[in-house]
């Protein structure tokens, strides 16, 4: 991939967000400028309590900023209603959650078939068949017809990046996604995290883990809510 011919997919312009808490106001992220290139996988690093988590939530849309202004794919996010964000997020922005967050009573098919549900992306008649293509994706669609709790944490951690996929978006975010696997395979899914990058999407991912540094194009670290370091990795 050239990296010079990548059009910005995030753009953070002095963003600042702050709760409210019983002695007043917490700031959790403050002025914060960044730009994130389409087609890369991103890393976000930093202590617990750094900001790491409420950044990913700005950028998604669960939270609005107090400050600043959001752009993601051309979209000013900060600037919808209520409404064109429930909207915008389902069909622009997947999410890959550390405890997976899969449906317990559905079975995996019926779990990845959920989002097209939601937002209509697509043809009740082709839903299916997409979903059996994500899923082979993952290398995991023998397992189609089975529930969650009968697969490994590995297993359901690939469901659920079919199911981030479900609609197509072009954003793709995981919270610790390997928080609760083993090595090898935390190696494989940040593998398929590379793959999705090299295929057109953009992925931001939350972690800890230091030793998987080498898939990210660019690593962001934060420290008491500001940026303290932004490496991109030579292409």
């Amino acid at each position: 991939m050239n990296r010079e011919q990548s059009k910005p997919l995030i753009e953070l312009s002095q963003v600042t967000k702050c709760y409210p808490v019983a002695s007043g106001s917490f700031t959790a992220i403050k002025n914060i400028t960044l730009t994130i290139a389409s087609r890369q996988l991103v890393s976000i690093t930093g202590k617990s309590g750094s900001g790491k988590s409420t950044l990913l939530n700005i950028i998604t849309g669960i939270d609005s900023p107090t400050e600043g202004s959001v752009t993601i794919n051309g979209i000013r996010v900060d600037k919808l209603s209520e409404y064109e964000l429930a909207s915008w997020r389902g069909k622009n922005v997947g999410v890959v959650f550390q405890f997976f967050q899969l449906l317990p009573t559905l079975t995996i098919l019926e779990n990845v078939m959920l989002p097209m549900d939601f937002c209509n992306t697509y043809p009740k008649k082709d839903r299916r068949e997409r979903a059996l293509v994500l899923l082979q994706m993952v290398d995991i669609r023998d397992q189609a017809d089975k529930f969650p709790s009968s697969l490994s944490g590995g297993q359901q951690q690939r469901v659920a990046i079919a199911r981030a996929l479900a609609n197509d978006p072009p954003l793709i975010v995981a919270d610790e996604p390997t928080g609760n696997l083993d090595s090898q395979t935390a190696t494989a899914i940040f593998g398929l995290f590379a793959k999705l990058a090299g295929s057109g999407k953009t992925v931001v991912v939350v972690t800890h883990e230091r030793e998987f540094s080498s898939y990210f194009a660019t690593t962001i670290n934060i420290a008491d809510g500001v940026i303290v370091s932004s490496v991109e990795v030579p292409a």
